[in-house]
């Protein structure tokens, strides 16, 4: 039974947390009180502890007063150079520490019982697992949402590839609301008035890497030279991916041993992090630890791309949003989120009866019969599923081969010599429709505001889409240009599809793609995306290639290569890449479909293919990209498929 709302609450705001170097840090402490009278009751309670960059004051109504009023302490922190927190912003480099600090000092607080868990989404879900690796005493459980693992192979970097949602999230949510944009009102007009797609183009619309010191950010200093530190750095050794905040994976083994609940959705921008940090921690500890994935996007968008800039600092959750993208999945796809977190932190914290969980919880998407819904939605469906172990014990790692007649196959190929080649333009990229995907984001231009600052009624636009698409362009896909249509018929964009399914085909789990390739370039890249391609019917008559999960590989970390090793030209490599998992059922008379090209922008920088700087360069050269399907060079996707039993 969970916990009911039984208190009143009692809140201090903005107390100072001094960390161990002296920075101190705006905390709000909500604390159960007597109903009548309000005073705080004398009784020590567990505490939770929230930590975000985007205003401890939204987390009142979020969960302050909800929490507070079912007897728990709740600390809601600004991180370190945020809001009312003091010091400098640099990106989670100081979160392991100053995390640490905050459990170790709200455990020592006289209203709290000793036992703290933490919670939190996206850079609330980063923060937890950073000061996890501190072992900090009182840390007692977490519920860690859409966060990441390692920040260099999967999240501020992709396989040496830059995810540019971070340079737009300096732009927008960053530099918008630092400590300089709230202090003055013209600062933060700059920002407001910065259209982030003009950013990432020329005046032509093709697309172009940002200088030091020479766009809006450079009147931040201090968060141009995160962004740039994260463009431009790739190797192992730098010292910003060896931060604790920035790579949990290299700290798994002197990380807390706390009961966990690692939760997300297919399609947020962390789907692979979350299933990584399961793996990796839920065996190698002693404490409970549970996965628990939807089929939902990072946090929710309101329809047509548009989000007010408040609701982007407080959002809603895509646990309670039957959709992603365009996909519709029913109503049973709908989670409660704060009742859901109750439930383990009564359980945990309070020892109640009120978590029966299975150790992995997930949904199957894909179980819909594909009719477009009144709100025009594919209705892909799905239903929940449950597991003991990620992947579940009754899957199957199954290759399916690429072959020269565009065929994909569970036969390898038997050709001694078969490859396809295309030219990849850096300057003509391919769009990207949605997918794994946040932040890329700017505000709406406006030539008024109104508010207590320019962005308080700004509205948002998501230019890149996040979930399920049909992968072809129209004339709202940012970077597409006339003739709009589906990306398979691009000359770049190489298709390999099985026949229509005899039987449906289940999976779960995480999906390996190697790709046989060479480049007439010194570096280049490859990409890789797992289409489910419905057939034509009355409401799609073109039929549906819906976007699963995607991948890319920079040829010079090729393998996750600590170092750069630039290609020879002409010479094949294996390019390993590792889309995120997944859960889908494709259904009788659907197809399997593996579409290999070298870009996908601008979720990912495009590589100039001339071997120069790891980002930005003036020069950019046309590669010719070869993908080979023979006998000792089968490029193949590797598929979790569930038995049929």
């Amino acid at each position: 039974m969970a916990s009911e709302p039984t208190y009143g609450v009692h809140a201090d705001l903005n107390v100072p947390v001094e960390t161990r170097d002296g920075t101190r840090l705006a905390t709000d402490v909500y604390r159960p009180a007597d109903p009548e009278t309000g005073d705080p009751i004398d009784e020590p309670k567990p505490a939770l502890l929230d930590r975000t960059p985007y205003d401890k004051s939204g987390g009142r109504l979020r969960h302050g007063e909800w929490y507070a009023s079912r007897g728990y302490v709740i600390a809601i922190q600004d991180v370190r150079g945020r809001f009312e927190s003091e010091g400098d912003f640099y990106i989670h480099v100081n979160e392991a520490e100053d995390g640490a600090d905050a459990v170790e000092w709200l455990s020592d607080r006289p209203y709290c019982d000793g036992q703290v868990a933490t919670l939190g989404t996206s850079y609330g879900a980063w923060v937890q697992n950073a000061l996890a690796t501190q072992d900090p005493d009182g840390l007692a459980g977490m519920f860690v949402n859409m966060g990441a693992a390692n920040g260099r192979e999967k999240t501020f970097r992709h396989n040496g590839a830059f995810e540019q949602r971070w340079l737009s999230w300096a732009f927008t949510l960053g530099a918008g609301f630092a400590h300089q944009s709230l202090a003055d009102p013209e600062v933060q007009q700059t920002f407001a008035d910065v259209d982030f797609r003009e950013v990432l183009t020329d005046d032509e619309g093709r697309p172009r890497t940002v200088e030091r010191g020479k766009t809006a950010l450079a009147e931040l200093p201090q968060y141009e030279e995160w962004a740039f530190d994260i463009m431009e750095s790739g190797r192992a050794s730098d010292d910003l991916w060896r931060n604790p905040g920035v790579d949990f994976e290299r700290y798994y083994d002197e990380s807390a041993d706390v009961p966990t609940v690692y939760s997300g959705g297919w399609y947020d921008s962390y789907t692979g992090a979350t299933c990584d940090n399961f793996r990796g921690l839920a065996d190698r500890t002693d404490s409970d630890h549970y996965l628990l994935m939807g089929p939902w996007t990072h946090l929710a968008r309101l329809p047509g791309g548009h989000d007010h800039s408040e609701a982007l600092l407080f959002p809603p959750l895509t646990w309670e949003s039957p959709t992603a993208g365009d996909l519709a999945f029913g109503e049973n796809a709908v989670r409660k989120y704060r009742e859901t977190r109750l439930a383990f932190f009564d359980r945990y914290l309070k020892g109640e009866d009120s978590w029966d969980r299975p150790r992995v919880e997930y949904f199957l998407m894909g179980t819909g019969d594909g009719h477009r819904t009144e709100d025009g939605h594919l209705f892909h469906g799905g239903e929940w599923r449950s597991a003991e172990s990620w992947p579940p014990a009754d899957t199957e790692m199954t290759k399916f081969y690429a072959h020269g007649d565009g065929t994909l196959a569970a036969e390898p190929p038997t050709a001694d010599d078969s490859a396809t080649s295309y030219e990849f333009d850096p300057e003509d990229p391919v769009p990207t429709i949605g997918g794994n995907t946040s932040s890329y984001l700017t505000y709406e231009p406006r030539e008024e505001s109104v508010g207590a600052y320019p962005l308080g009624d700004r509205n948002i636009v998501d230019f890149a889409g996040r979930g399920g698409f049909d992968q072809r362009t129209d004339e709202d896909t940012f970077g597409a240009e006339p003739p709009y249509g589906p990306l398979a018929d691009r000359d770049d964009v190489l298709v390999f599809r099985t026949p229509p399914l005899e039987e449906a085909v289940e999976i779960a789990g995480p999906i390996r793609v190697r790709v046989y390739g060479s480049t007439d370039a010194p570096d280049t890249d490859f990409t890789a995306k797992l289409i489910d391609e419905y057939p034509a019917s009355d409401d799609y008559p073109e039929g549906y290639a819906l976007n699963l999960s995607d991948s890319i590989c920079r040829a010079r970390y090729r393998g996750y290569r600590d170092e750069p090793d630039f290609v020879e030209p002409g010479e094949v490599y294996e390019f390993y890449m590792e889309p995120y998992d997944t859960a889908n059922r494709f259904e009788t008379g659907h197809r399997i479909r593996l579409d290999i090209s070298s870009s996908n922008w601008p979720r990912f920088d495009v590589n100039h293919n001339t071997g120069g700087p790891l980002y930005g360069g003036e020069e950019y050269r046309v590669a010719e990209n070869t993908v080979y399907h023979e006998r000792g060079n089968a490029t193949h996707i590797e598929l979790p498929i569930l038995s049929a039993e």
